[in-house]
Formats: structure tokens, C-alpha cells, sequence
């Protein structure tokens, strides 16, 4: 019958358990849905097995009820005896229903070692050796992730061994972010093309710099970049130009990465410029307040490349300008201090 949950057991022992649970049964239930695809082909909707998933096993706490995941075990088990389809596990869960009314004196008499002799056949049918030497032969990394979770399963509690494959993974993927980050300059061409060479260690003065980045701008990339990005530090008037076409979201970590090093410029009395990016992206900057100053951003427009070119002959007209009338009011491009310059084509001046 429905029962409220008794709020006194209410623990931090409670909480962590809970939590463990909950990571277990997302955990297993993505690994089955890998382990185990579709036969129709279509693959399975992660976000809706954890949803399904966990409205279950909220309602299942109102009836006593005790919280599963997807089964391992039982998967691999439907798949050997010819299971294709979702409806296996559902008629398991019946015929598992008339077999325990009607013969659960008999299925107490079934030796246990004879159960487990076969969830191993099971376990070992689902084995893919294929794979398993795919992922050893893809890097250390993979090699690390693969034994970590084998030997922590085997010998710690599934809890405990959860716990060291979730953080083993966070930390793994920040590595993998630190690392696997590039920065290259991109230099124009008379035909409107560019050249990629290695990204200078100092930026020289009064020249325009174009700088692309391969790889993740999230935490741990936005800090390699900081260590790959060119220094100012000995140059006069230099002016970089950041190429950023294709970026979905910029993190907290880059913004502030970016405008100390667009600081680092002005003192130099150089300047630097965002380009390619999105709309939603420019507002984001302009509403913490990094679009200003030494700071200018381009949008991207369909043409690929031509917010960047735009960046850079706006660059070359404030250097010209700078050089030639020191003391006169910047270019049109700059009246307003914290606008974002949309180009037009490739050899008109931008408009602000």
C-alpha cells in the first residue's frame, strides 16, 4: 500500500546514500544503453532512460518500493537467450510475477551456484573483445580509465567504485581539455586566404596578430591558453585578433582569461578583437561588461573568414591612424567605446 516516507530517518548517511544510488543507477543505466543498442538501429535517448528512470524510482518510494537501474546482468542475459527488442525485459518482469506466485516453494529449491554459473555465462557473452582492445590501443588515457574502473569494481564496494570512476573521469576530461588545446596564427594572403604557422611567443609592435585556438575553451583549456597566448609584454602598439568562429559557449574562466590578457594590451597600447562570434555570444560579453576598451568584438557572418579579415583591416586602420595623426580621434569603427563591429565585405571598412 502507499506510504509517506518517515522523514526521521532523515540522515547524512541518508543523503550520501541516496546520492550513490542515484549516480549507480545513471551510471549502469547509460553503460547498458551502450553495451546494448537497439536492434532497430535508432539510438537510445539518454536523457529520457534518466528521466523514466528516476520518475520510477520516485514513485517506487511511495509503495516501499527498493530503486533499480538498468541491469547489467539481466541485459546481457535477455540478449544470449534472443531478447531484440524492449519488450523483452517487460515480459521478463511478468513471467518473473507468474513465477513467483505460482512456484516460488519450487524457485527456493534452485541451488544459488547454479544462478550465478549463469549471470557469468551471461557476463562473459557480453564481452566485446574487439572493442575492449580498441580502447586500449586509443592512449594512456583510456588505459588509465579502463583498469582504474576494472580493479575498483572488483575489490571496493559498487558505491565506492562509482565514486572513483565519476571523479576519475572529471579529472581525466580536465586533463584531456588542458592538454589537447593548440594555438596557431593565421597569416593573410594577397588572395584572401590564410596561412597557418605556429603562434609567435611575443607579439611584435605595431602589427596585427591572428591567432586560432583548436580545442576545448572550457576550465582547464581556457588556462592553457592563457600559458599560449603571445606576450605584449615588450612590444608596442601590437593588436591581436582572436578567431572564435564555430564556439557554442565562452565560460567564466575565458572571459576573465581574455580581458586580463585585452588589459595586458592596452598597457601596451595595443588592442584585441573576438571574431566569428554568435550573436547570443556578443551579448553575453556585453552584459559582463568585457566588450570595452582595448576589447572588440566581430560577429560571424556566413561567408567563413570574413569577420576575421574584417577585424584585421580594421586593426591595420587604427595602427595606420595611430602612426600617422597620434593625436587625432580614433577611427569611425571606434567612436563608441564597448560597440560590436559587423563587417562588411572584405575590403570595406566596418561599420560599427
Amino acid at each position: 500500500m502507499p506510504h509517506l516516507p518517515d522523514l526521521g530517518l532523515f540522515s547524512f548517511s541518508l543523503v550520501t546514500g541516496a546520492l550513490a544510488v542515484a549516480a549507480i543507477v545513471l551510471v549502469q543505466g547509460a553503460g547498458v544503453a551502450e553495451a546494448a543498442p537497439n536492434s532497430d538501429g535508432v539510438p537510445s535517448d539518454i536523457n529520457r532512460d534518466i528521466i523514466a528512470q528516476g520518475t520510477a524510482n520516485l514513485a517506487s518510494g511511495f509503495f516501499r518500493g527498493v530503486p533499480v537501474g538498468g541491469s547489467v546482468g539481466q541485459t546481457a542475459l535477455n540478449v544470449s537467450a534472443g531478447g531484440r527488442t524492449r519488450w523483452a525485459a517487460i515480459w521478463s518482469g511478468v513471467w518473473m510475477l507468474v513465477i513467483l506466485v505460482l512456484f516460488s516453494g519450487l524457485v527456493a529449491k534452485v541451488a544459488v551456484p547454479t544462478l550465478g554459473a549463469i549471470l557469468i555465462f551471461a557476463a562473459v557473452g557480453s564481452l566485446k573483445p574487439a572493442e575492449v582492445t580498441t580502447i586500449w590501443r586509443t592512449g594512456l588515457t583510456s588505459k588509465i580509465a579502463v583498469l582504474t574502473t576494472f580493479a575498483a569494481t572488483l575489490f571496493l564496494p559498487v558505491a565506492a567504485a562509482v565514486g572513483i570512476g565519476v571523479a576519475l573521469s572529471l579529472l581525466l576530461q580536465l586533463n584531456t581539455e588542458a592538454m589537447d588545446l593548440a594555438v596557431v596564427e593565421l597569416v593573410p594572403r594577397e588572395d584572401g586566404r590564410f596561412t597557418e604557422r605556429p603562434a609567435p611567443a611575443a607579439l611584435t609592435s605595431g602589427h596585427v596578430t591572428i591567432l586560432d585556438v583548436y580545442g576545448s575553451l572550457l576550465y582547464a583549456g581556457s588556462r592553457t591558453l592563457q600559458a599560449r597566448l603571445p606576450d605584449p609584454a615588450a612590444a608596442q602598439s601590437p593588436v591581436v585578433v582572436l578567431r572564435l568562429r564555430g564556439r557554442t559557449t565562452l565560460g567564466a574562466t575565458f572571459i576573465k582569461i581574455i580581458t586580463d590578457y585585452a588589459d595586458r594590451l592596452a598597457a601596451a597600447d595595443g588592442r584585441l578583437y573576438l571574431s566569428g562570434l554568435k550573436p547570443d555570444l556578443t551579448e553575453r560579453l556585453r552584459r559582463t561588461g568585457s566588450i570595452q576598451g582595448p576589447l572588440r568584438a566581430v560577429e560571424a557572418t556566413s561567408v567563413i573568414g570574413e569577420s576575421t579579415r574584417t577585424a584585421y583591416l580594421d586593426a591595420e586602420a587604427w595602427l595606420v591612424n595611430k602612426h600617422d595623426a597620434p593625436d587625432s580621434p580614433e577611427a569611425v569603427s571606434d567612436a563608441s567605446p564597448g560597440t560590436t563591429s559587423r563587417g562588411g565585405g572584405p575590403g570595406e571598412p566596418p561599420v560599427s
